[in-house]
């Protein structure tokens, strides 16, 4: 089947510049195409991961992905799906989070032998001369179709910045300069980002009068047309030690039942006759596409060995058995409950602790936590180890 058809069953493609080209072009030829990623934080997210996906089967049908990370454009910020200008960043701040990419990137796409490439857009971006910018690349937009453009019309009214409306210039310029240097073809991303594709076609059409293509893929959103990937305590990072392992595991084992099937398509590449099997499931029944998606979203995130290590802890928490799998904490002193669980990380803050406790979601020893001021003691590491859970379904193990 080509990788477009697979793309499509699947649920993946939201737009396209040419539809039948695009499918042909990736029938016929082993095309380089690239998705970027601006570095504005330290670790990627599930939203990026679905792009992250979107590139694993490209890759497995033959095709060479570049991953574009932003060290030039993370300097701007791109304003599209914004509602207030982002936060300006350090150039050591930005390398830094480019490096973390890097890393994180490497677990679901394979680099060796030239199979994929990351570039770093710093490298033709900030050395650039502004006037000589302007007229070579500034004379080939629209203001008024910029203005048009969805990114920047939904900003119009709150108030855009002249920095950040040189974005789609700058990404626009990024995809030129791949054409030239990489034979690049195509520029993927998720459909917020449409206006900047476009962008990015025209200009290469215009400086080289080459036919380059664009394609969106779905943003992540449940059933209700709401973005996946926040939690009580904040996004859902794909660093093991901003969001656990066994964290992750379970946040895909609570997606609502609607969005199971869909996750699975959309995240996995469980194949397309298993997931219809799973759609017929009901009620209590979907507790094993829950599993699975689960399972196989961590293993590609935080390998096999953690996917194994959460999946057994869930088993253990929920099933009654050890917790020897369970997120473990040591700590070197007992204190405030909450003092320590912010210092394992279990808890973004203090305030969080305090908003669990006053809704009855903390418990320590399957005993609610009633008191803010609540001390640790000996008493509570009985057998070793203290059982702290937050929610439902969040545990950690404490030791001592």
């Amino acid at each position: 089947m080509n990788v477009f058809d697979t793309l499509k069953e699947r649920g993946l493609i939201a737009q396209t510049t040419h539809e039948d080209e695009i499918k042909e072009l990736l029938e016929k030829e082993k095309v380089t195409f690239y998705i970027g990623f601006d570095p504005t934080a330290d670790s990627l997210h599930v939203g990026h991961f679905l792009q992250m996906v979107v590139m694993r089967h490209m890759q497995m049908a033959g095709h060479r992905p570049i991953a574009l990370v932003g060290g030039g454009t993370g300097m701007v910020g791109d304003p599209s799906g914004r509602t207030d200008m982002r936060q300006m960043m350090t150039v050591e701040t930005i390398r830094h989070n480019c490096e973390c990419f890097k890393k994180q990137l490497s677990k679901v796409i394979d680099f060796s032998d030239g199979k994929a490439l990351m570039v770093n857009n710093a490298d033709w971006l900030l050395d650039l001369n502004y006037i000589e910018f302007l007229r070579d690349i500034g004379a080939c937009f629209s203001v008024n179709k910029m203005l048009a453009a969805e990114c920047f019309k939904q900003r119009l009214e709150k108030g855009l910045s002249f920095l950040e409306f040189n974005y789609m210039l700058m990404q626009s310029y990024d995809f030129l300069m791949l054409s030239r240097k990489y034979d690049c073809k195509l520029e993927l991303g998720g459909d917020d980002q449409w206006s900047n594709i476009l962008g990015g076609l025209e200009l290469c059409r215009r400086k080289d009068q080459k036919q380059v293509y664009g394609m969106t893929f779905t943003l992540l959103t449940n059933s209700e047309g709401k973005k996946m990937g926040k939690t009580a305590s904040g996004a859902v990072w794909l660093d093991p030690d901003k969001f656990s392992p066994y964290d992750f595991y379970q946040y895909w084992r609570n997606v609502d039942d609607g969005d199971v099937a869909r996750c699975l398509k959309l995240l996995t590449f469980v194949p397309m006759d298993e997931i219809m099997e799973y759609e017929k499931l009901e009620g209590s029944q979907l507790n094993e596409a829950k599993i699975r998606l689960a399972y196989e979203v961590t293993k590609l995130v935080h390998g096999e060995e953690e996917a194994d290590k959460a999946q057994a802890s869930a088993s253990a928490v929920f099933g009654g058995g050890t917790h020897e799998n369970m997120p473990t904490a040591s700590i070197a002193e007992l204190g405030n409950i909450l003092d320590v669980l912010v210092s394992a990380g279990f808890i973004s803050s203090k305030g969080e602790g305090r908003r669990l406790i006053q809704q009855n979601g903390l418990s320590l020893n399957d005993k609610k936590v009633e008191d803010f001021t609540r001390i640790l003691t000996t008493a509570d590491f009985s057998e070793g180890y203290a059982i702290v859970r937050k929610g439902k379904k969040s545990f950690l193990k404490i030791c001592m």
